[in-house]
């Protein structure tokens, strides 16, 4: 005679919580979205969303029409697979909904506290706002999970548009820079998704709230917002700096400062520049609103990668810190600090020869001319060129 079969054929199959627990479909309830809130709240979490789980379809023809015009330049991220991008139903079986979620990285950078000539770092790199993300949506995935649903984080990871993903659950609209505004508080939030199983009633799409302002297109120092709402990588900082390759001489001087990131199109968003700050915690020197330049041109590789390793480095290659520390140094140095000297000096004996070109630019914005000597029989075509590139002297 047979064992007892499992469930009982009057009983409703079971499902798997984790591994341990098991329930059975009829038990597959709540939460409610509010509830749901009230965990992210307690979490950190500024605020929380729900969209249909669907084929972003706008987006993707964005996208591929985006790419298929170069405005992506060698970007790859949600550029690499369109398809995947901009599809949840991917990620997780039998998806229903995308719980969506924002957090804050408006801080208040406080003093200037380097020696020497600075490098500006862009906010949302300050402190680690998309693991305090992470943590706070594993917290509303839990309460799912306890009620038996199932669920997979998506942060950070290319996976999904995040910023279609957060309009579509009605957290905010789409400013003329791309970035999405949240009503009275802007667009200083890191975004990231809960995809689930688990039905809830999608939201309303917020409609456009920047109204005739286009203080975001007149304040590109590299003119690289193109039309409303779309970037032209080849110019943003923001990615150039990102980007492999020799720095575009064209945009070196519009870099000023920077070493990582750019924040300009959004400090001048008047809802931006509404919203209260709060202090930043430097927690190492990636986590800080600036940077020691000299401390980078001095460092070593293996130095470099430990101190800013959580930074998004070209082919993980120190060589592109040296080159942005070159080009920032070059705008901001001073050709009468024996240090500034000393550092421009070595750059231009390294053996890799890209960062010896930048070196060259640098002596040269810095009117450091006698350097050059260094180089004078230099034969990389990558210095050659910058030996013969006129360079303005930086005021």
């Amino acid at each position: 005679m047979p064992g007892p079969s499992w469930p009982p054929s009057n009983e409703p199959a079971p499902v798997c919580l984790d591994g341990r627990r098991w329930a059975t479909l009829d038990h597959v309830t709540g939460p409610t979205i509010d509830e749901l809130r009230e965990i992210g709240d307690q979490a950190g979490l500024d605020a929380l969303g729900v969209a249909a789980a669907e084929v972003f379809e706008s987006t993707l023809a964005d996208l591929h029409e985006r790419k298929a015009a170069g405005l992506h330049s060698d970007m790859q991220f949600t550029y690499r697979n369109p398809e995947r991008s901009t599809d949840p139903l991917r990620h997780l079986r039998d998806v229903k909904t995308l719980v969506v979620a924002a957090r804050s990285y408006h801080r208040d950078p406080g003093d200037l506290a380097v020696d020497g000539p600075a490098g500006d770092v862009a906010r949302y790199v300050w402190e680690d706002h998309y693991g305090e993300l992470t943590a706070a949506l594993r917290l509303v995935a839990d309460e799912l999970e306890r009620h038996g649903w199932r669920t997979r984080l998506l942060v950070d990871d290319n996976a999904l548009v995040d910023r279609e993903a957060a309009f579509r659950a009605g957290l905010g609209w789409y400013g003329k820079n791309a970035n999405l505004l949240l009503p009275g508080r802007g667009s200083w939030f890191v975004l990231g998704s809960i995809l689930t199983d688990a039905p809830f009633e999608p939201a309303v799409p917020l409609a456009d709230g920047c109204g005739s302002c286009s203080r975001c297109l007149t304040s590109c120092p590299t003119n690289a917002i193109v039309q409303p709402g779309v970037i032209d990588a080849n110019r943003c900082l923001a990615w150039l700096v990102q980007s492999a390759g020799m720095f575009p001489a064209e945009h070196r001087i519009a870099l000023g400062t920077r070493i990582y990131g750019c924040d300009d199109c959004q400090e001048v968003c008047p809802p931006n520049r509404r919203t209260a700050q709060q202090p930043v915690e430097i927690t190492n020197a990636a986590r800080r609103p600036w940077v020691a330049l000299l401390d980078i041109l001095g460092a070593s590789d293996d130095t470099l990668l430990e101190s800013y390793g959580t930074w998004y480095i070209p082919k993980r290659e120190p060589r592109y810190l040296r080159r942005n520390a070159l080009v920032a140094l070059g705008n901001s140095g001073s050709r009468a600090d024996p240090r500034v000297v000393a550092a421009v000096e070595s750059m231009l004996c390294v053996t890799d020869p890209m960062v010896r070109a930048h070196a060259v630019w640098a002596a040269k914005r810095l009117d450091l001319t006698d350097c050059l000597n260094l180089v004078a029989n230099d034969d990389a075509p990558e210095v050659r060129i910058e030996l013969a590139r006129d360079v303005p002297a930086a005021l």
